[in-house]
């Protein structure tokens, strides 16, 4: 799992740059809804369950903790261990770059902070790929 984000001067959190627990549920609720609408996340979607509402929360809960801020999953679910938690879904190129087309939008969209951006969006593109279970087809 990449270390938490970190920007180059002291100061407020990622989680609080985003704008704290409201800005965290704008991106994850944008990133579904994107993934429940575009054609080029379909392999994505399609690996979730018929309701993403489970989903987007453990996203939500994931995400506040790893920006910085409360550490919501792991008081309730333990370590993430993200890629043995999805060992049961065939995890490939199709569905790795769907859910990354899904973030970066919803992220472009919810997020104005450059610096945050260019510290944030490589370790999330680094956690997608390791993510990866299967070969391609």
């Amino acid at each position: 799992m990449p270390d938490k984000p970190t920007s180059d001067t002291p100061g407020p959190t990622p989680y609080d740059r985003i704008g704290g627990e409201a800005g965290v549920r704008r991106l994850v609720r944008r990133f579904y809804e994107l993934m429940d609408s575009l054609p080029e996340a379909a392999a994505c979607r399609a690996i979730h369950p018929e309701s993403l509402a489970g989903s987007e929360e453990k996203l939500f809960e994931y995400l506040t903790g790893w920006l910085g801020g409360p550490p919501l999953y792991t008081s309730k679910r333990g370590h993430p261990m993200l890629r043995r938690r999805h060992l049961h879904a065939p995890i490939a190129g199709p569905e790795i770059e769907g859910w990354l087309l899904c973030f970066r939008r919803a992220w472009a969209e919810t997020v104005t902070d450059a610096a945050l951006t260019a510290a944030v969006l490589p370790q999330v593109e680094g956690l997608a790929q390791h993510m990866r279970n299967r070969a391609d087809a």
